[in-house]
């Protein structure tokens, strides 16, 4: 059974506050513990703490839901029924270097389909918002993207894989698109750049992502106005709204001239 929406919206976007104060007290007061995963990817003490205090507040709204969190990722084969999508810090590498440019995002989705998305940048103060079928808002005010018609005007980012061994075809792809716009930006927080797109303050992002990654921000940038799609093969046991492998959103007007250049 679904749930409201609207009424779920509300209770991520607490969650995401709360998790917003955890983390800049935590780095207020130098507890960042960094440690590597996977090899190659960091992690802190403030990803493992609000992840804590997001999967607590969804299991007390929510007992018995399913979470799939970037720190737990469960498994990535089932989408069937109702699921939260938990990315309790995006932005690590930003956080640990005092950098602002980071983010919490959850999704709520029913059977792989996004209906309700928060994303909240704690040291900005910018809340967005998103429900399947309604206009975006950060801090309650409506987004759109920026209507761009030509692809020489567009701001574009994109983003590196944490495995240095895997950004030669990035390169490639980054000496074609480079001449072809105004430029190019590197921001490191997928999720939040996604909703700079639909707040208007980029014109396309282009990158593969993992599901915590795409979910909130995917929904908040396509109900503003992005279209999205994927340049290369994508993997076809994750549903389209959960699906971040080599994916573009874009502002309408470049999108197909982008995705083709893109996709080389």
């Amino acid at each position: 059974m679904s749930r409201d929406p609207a009424t779920v919206a509300a209770v991520l976007r607490e969650l995401a506050l709360r998790a917003g104060e955890r983390i800049i007290e935590l780095r207020q007061r130098g507890a960042l513990e960094p440690q590597q995963k996977h090899g190659h990817e960091l992690v802190t003490a403030a990803d493992l703490a609000s992840d804590r205090l997001i999967r607590d507040g969804l299991i007390v709204h929510f007992p018995g839901c399913r979470i799939v969190s970037e720190e737990v990722p469960d498994s990535l084969d089932h989408w069937s029924g109702e699921c939260f999508v938990v990315d309790p810090l995006d932005g690590t590498v930003n956080y640990a270097y005092g950098q602002p440019h980071v983010a919490i995002a959850i999704a709520y989705a029913v059977d792989g389909a996004v209906q309700a998305g928060v994303v909240h940048a704690p040291f900005y103060g910018e809340t967005y918002v998103g429900v399947r079928g309604a206009p975006p808002t950060l801090n309650g005010s409506e987004l759109r993207t920026r209507p761009v018609h030509a692809l020489r005007e567009s701001l574009v980012a994109t983003g590196f894989p944490h495995d240095p061994g895997a950004r030669k075809d990035l390169v490639q792809r980054l000496e074609r698109v480079v001449p072809a716009v105004r430029d190019i930006r590197r921001l490191a927080a997928p999720a939040l750049d996604l909703c700079w797109l639909a707040s208007g303050r980029l014109d396309a992002c282009y990158e593969t992502l993992a599901p915590w990654d795409v979910a909130a921000a995917g929904l908040i940038a396509r109900e503003a106005g992005a279209r999205r799609g994927h340049f290369a093969a994508r993997e076809r046991h994750l549903p389209d709204d959960v699906c971040g492998t080599n994916v573009l959103f874009a502002s309408p007007d470049i999108f197909d001239e982008l995705l083709a250049l893109v996709a080389g």
